[in-house]
């Protein structure tokens, strides 16, 4: 008998930002299509962005209409555009006023956060998106591998040290 896939809830997002990262690991990303059609994706790597204090995160820079939704309690989807035609998807974490959220930078079969946005059709709308109750994209609970490795992030040498050697990347091992 096949049990059904358990939903993450907002419970789970709601916790330290680099043990959500790193719990990602291996999770469904569940995304249902305009035209009806329901894809599973395994999470393959992440990247953790910790509150205001981290100068690699968004929210360094203040609350503004960009960062917005990252104050919010976790749970949420953060989208963002870059290089004016990247989707990039993140989930927001903590408590409301933290403002930290997990960048998803691989999927299986797509590695690169703006190739899985392309891959998701992310847009706009999926701003501040509740992963708890979204009909379009969700989570679901999957075994956290045993072998991971962690590494810097990528690309925020504007940040600056020591923002930029902390291994606050995570990447599932043997994809």
């Amino acid at each position: 008998m096949n049990a059904t896939p358990k939903r993450l809830t907002a419970t789970f997002f709601r916790r330290d930002t680099l043990e959500v990262a790193r719990e990602l690991l291996g999770k469904t990303l569940v995304r249902a299509f305009d035209n009806g059609e329901l894809r599973h994706y395994q999470i393959t790597e992440t990247e953790a962005y910790c509150g205001q204090e981290d100068l690699a995160c968004h929210a360094s820079k203040g609350r503004t209409k960009r960062t917005e939704i990252m104050f919010h309690p976790g749970g949420l989807v953060y989208v963002y555009l870059i290089y004016g035609q990247y989707w990039l998807l993140n989930f927001v974490t903590e408590k409301e006023g933290e403002a930290s959220a997990v960048l998803i930078r691989g999927l299986k079969g797509f590695d690169g956060p703006g190739r899985l946005g392309r891959e998701l059709q992310l847009d706009q709308t999926f701003y501040g998106e509740d992963l708890n109750n979204s009909s379009r994209i969700w989570l679901e609970d999957a075994p956290t591998p045993q072998q991971l490795q962690t590494t810097p992030r990528i690309g925020i040498h504007y940040a600056g040290e020591p923002w930029t050697s902390h291994p606050w990347r995570f990447c599932m091992i043997n994809q």
